[in-house]
Parts: C-alpha cells; sequence; structure tokens
C-alpha cells in the first residue's frame, strides 16, 4: 500500500541546508561553474571539433548554430561535418543551414548511423523527438563520441533505464556529455542557487514550478495528412504522441523540474497528480493539456508542478523556492524576510544555449568532468513519475517508474531502431484515470 502524500506543512517538514548540501555533489559541481566570457583556449587551439547534428528539425538546426558560436568563442576549429534525420526533405536543411554536400545528409531510420560513422567524428548534437534520445545517445558512447543532447531524454521507464546504463559507460570511457537543460549553464541560475545554498533563504521548505503556456501547442495534422502508415503520421506530428513526446510535462516542464531538483540536490520520491486533455478536443494524439502534479521528496518538501498548452489570459514559465528566511526566483532574485532584496544584475553574460556548448568543448579541449546525463535523466523520470500519477490517478513512487517495464514505443525502439521500418503501429486513447495504469501485471490500454 502506497504511503500518503505529504501535508507539505513548512513549520514541519523542510530539508536542511546542511541535508540538502551533503546530497547534491553533482549540483554543486554546476554551481561551482565559472560563469564569464570563455578563455581562448590557445595551446589547444588545434585541435579540431567535428560534429554530426542527429534529428535537424528547429532546435537540431538551432544546436547547430549554437555549437559553431561556442566553438568560435572558445578558439577551436570546429564543424559540423554530416547531419541525419529520418525524412530526406529534413536532412536536406543540412545542404541550405550549413553548407554540407547532399551525401552527407544521411536520411530513414539507420541514418543516426551513417552520420555516426563519418570519419574523424567525436562530436554528436542529438535533437530528435525524445522517443529515440535512449537508442541514440547509448550508439553515440559506443561509437566514441562526446555528446550534447536535448531534453527531456527518455518517455518511458526502460528508456530512462537505457540512459543510466550508458551515462556509466560513458564516465568510463571518459566522454563528456553536456544536455540542453541551460539553465544549470546559465549565470543567474547558478549564482541565484549559490546563494540559494549558502543560506540566503534559510532551510527550503517549499518550491513551485510553472510551465504554463497561454496558448495551446503546435498541431501539424497537414502533416499527417501527408503520411502513408500509422508510424509515418505519428512521427511527423510527433508531440502529439506519447512515445515521441512524453506529452508536454515531460518535454517542456522537465526545465522547471530540473531547477527544482538542482535546488533540492536530489529526487522527489513520489507523486500524486492530475490533468485533462480539454482543448484539444477530437485533435489527432494521445497527450493531455494540462497538468497539475504534487512532487514529495525526503524529507517533506513538497513542489508544486502546474503545466498547460491552453489558451487562456495567464501565463508562466518560472519557478520559486520558499525558505525558512525568505523567498527566491532562482532566476535571479533573493527576497530575505529580513534585510534588502538581491537581484542578479550581469547582463553580460554568455547566451546560455551557447554556453552550455562552450562548456562541452572546455571539458573536451582540458579533459575536465562533465557528464550530466544522470542529473537529466533524473529530471526525466521526476517528470514521468508525476504524468503518469496523473494518467493513472494513484501516488506514483520513484522506483515504480523506475523499474517500470512498460514501453510506450515500438520494441524495435529500445533494441534496434536502425530496423525500424514504417508500418502500422497502434494509437492510444487519451489516458483517463482509473483506466490507464502501465504498473498493472498484465498492461492493455486502451487503443483508438
Amino acid at each position: 500500500m502506497k504511503e500518503p502524500m505529504q501535508d507539505c506543512n513548512p513549520n514541519s517538514s523542510s530539508v536542511s541546508r546542511r541535508q540538502f548540501l551533503k546530497s547534491s555533489s553533482l549540483a554543486a559541481a554546476s554551481v561551482a561553474t565559472v560563469v564569464s566570457f570563455p578563455t581562448i583556449l590557445h595551446a589547444q587551439a588545434k585541435k579540431t571539433i567535428n560534429a554530426v547534428i542527429i534529428g535537424i528539425g528547429g532546435r537540431g538546426g538551432g544546436a547547430g548554430k549554437n555549437f559553431l558560436d561556442a566553438a568560435k568563442a572558445v578558439g577551436v576549429d570546429a564543424k559540423i561535418v554530416a547531419v541525419a534525420d529520418i525524412f530526406p526533405e529534413q536532412a536536406g536543411r543540412g545542404m541550405k543551414n550549413f553548407g554540407l554536400p547532399a551525401d552527407k545528409c544521411f536520411s530513414g531510420f539507420d541514418s543516426f548511423q551513417k552520420a555516426l560513422a563519418e570519419p574523424g567524428v567525436n562530436y554528436a548534437i542529438l535533437a530528435t523527438p525524445p522517443g529515440f534520445r535512449p537508442p541514440h545517445f547509448k550508439a553515440a558512447i559506443e561509437a566514441g563520441k562526446h555528446v550534447f543532447m536535448e531534453k527531456p531524454v527518455a518517455v518511458d521507464g526502460p528508456g530512462c533505464q537505457i540512459m543510466y546504463a550508458t551515462a556509466e559507460e560513458a564516465t568510463k570511457k571518459n566522454l563528456k556529455v553536456s544536455v540542453g537543460t541551460q539553465r544549470r549553464h546559465q549565470a543567474g541560475y547558478l549564482e541565484t542557487i549559490k546563494r540559494i545554498r549558502d543560506g540566503a533563504i534559510g532551510d527550503v521548505t517549499a518550491l513551485r514550478a510553472y510551465w504554463v503556456n497561454g496558448g495551446p501547442i503546435w498541431h501539424r495534422a497537414e502533416q499527417e495528412a501527408k503520411a502513408t502508415t500509422d508510424l509515418e503520421r505519428q512521427i511527423r506530428n510527433w508531440y502529439h504522441y506519447i512515445w515521441l513526446c512524453g506529452d508536454h510535462i515531460i518535454e517542456q516542464h522537465v526545465h522547471n523540474i530540473d531547477v527544482c531538483n538542482w535546488v533540492m540536490g536530489a529526487h522527489p520520491v513520489k507523486a500524486w497528480g492530475m490533468g485533462a486533455r480539454q482543448q484539444l478536443g477530437n485533435k489527432s494524439g494521445e497527450i493531455w493539456d494540462n497538468f497539475a502534479v504534487q512532487f514529495d521528496y525526503a524529507g517533506g518538501v513538497c513542489l508544486h508542478s502546474y503545466c498547460g498548452q491552453i489558451k487562456r489570459d495567464f501565463s508562466s514559465v518560472s519557478e520559486a523556492v520558499v525558505g525558512s528566511k525568505g523567498t527566491s526566483d532562482p532566476k535571479g532574485m533573493i527576497r530575505p524576510k529580513d534585510g534588502a532584496p538581491w537581484r542578479f544584475a550581469n547582463q553580460g553574460a554568455t547566451d546560455p544555449y551557447v554556453q552550455e556548448h562552450i562548456d562541452l568543448i572546455n571539458a573536451i579541449l582540458n579533459d575536465t568532468e562533465l557528464n550530466e546525463a544522470k542529473q537529466v535523466t533524473d529530471s526525466t523520470l521526476t517528470a514521468l513519475m508525476g504524468r503518469e500519477a496523473a494518467y493513472s490517478g494513484s501516488v506514483v513512487e520513484w522506483d515504480d517508474m523506475l523499474n517500470s517495464k512498460y514501453k510506450y514505443g515500438p520494441e524495435l525502439l529500445y533494441t534496434d531502431p536502425a530496423k525500424m521500418t514504417w508500418g502500422a503501429f497502434r494509437t492510444l486513447k487519451p489516458p483517463m484515470p482509473s483506466q490507464h495504469d502501465i504498473f498493472s501485471d498484465k498492461v492493455e490500454l486502451p487503443t483508438v
């Protein structure tokens, strides 16, 4: 039987600064990162970084540009030597965006293997829909490449299990890994969270996270209409299918959840939540458009999490931390109960989308430790725990989610995605609490 959720009484349950500092070596390492314009590494300038982009949609193309800007800032020779995408028209962006020849713009389910096999490649940018992240990360590490990958990094428990195992392999191989949780590389967050850890607001007693949009997320019905198979239809409108996107609590809200885990130096141990599919109506897809979740950390601190993709007047993408001696917006504000407020004022800080590549390039050049795969998998699994708590209508514990066996995607996605082919694949009915339970002994989720 599940333990009940916490009452979230800040007077009776809080995590002391000593407790969360003790349990947060990974986050402390992030806070210790020096935030400044990069030093030109003249001694290393002859080293060339050859990158490939796997998944060249909007974010993949943007990450490629961020990589080139970072390399220029650091002073290292760098180039993008190949791109890969399932769709030929997407892969063709490599010619337009990066001046690649057509024979270096690979397409198909096995295109990631072809890109990784290009001679001299030592840097892989992974930016496909999140469902493909675990097998592509595994392939990149097996091929001996340093990795920058976009968040989130999985859509279910089996995907997270691949991520955790591959993160350990990356460490064993001394491969550097950075992730698109850019707030961990953003000057204002770094300085503010350092101050929180130094006791600026006392003991943390509660947290709040928002990714509440004032309008719906995109829906590519016209792209689905072009498809000739179920799998193609879903991938062309990938945000609306759980096995590809994870739902927006995973795909977008993981940013805010990651900040809260960073502040705590830990992940929650259980979650309960609710949500609905209200304004998506009869549009194709499986996902919801709003979630409200309570996450409980060990020691009694609660995170109240809200995310939505609904047309409304109110919107906010933010986090808040409540402490025994004040409050904080971890992006750059401290408000103590006694004394003057503090605001981060370094307006000249590097764009965090570029800084995350700068940090990875410097780790490669200087052979310093950098592997963010575990921390982002922790935050991804946190969001998954909240999603399944809301989908099922039950309290879900960390180990439930970590050890879950239900695979939302096709079997080959987890074993050999290069062998996937266009064909039939089921579409789930949008989850209904009391009817959607991936933790039962025999999972048979309702399908359309």
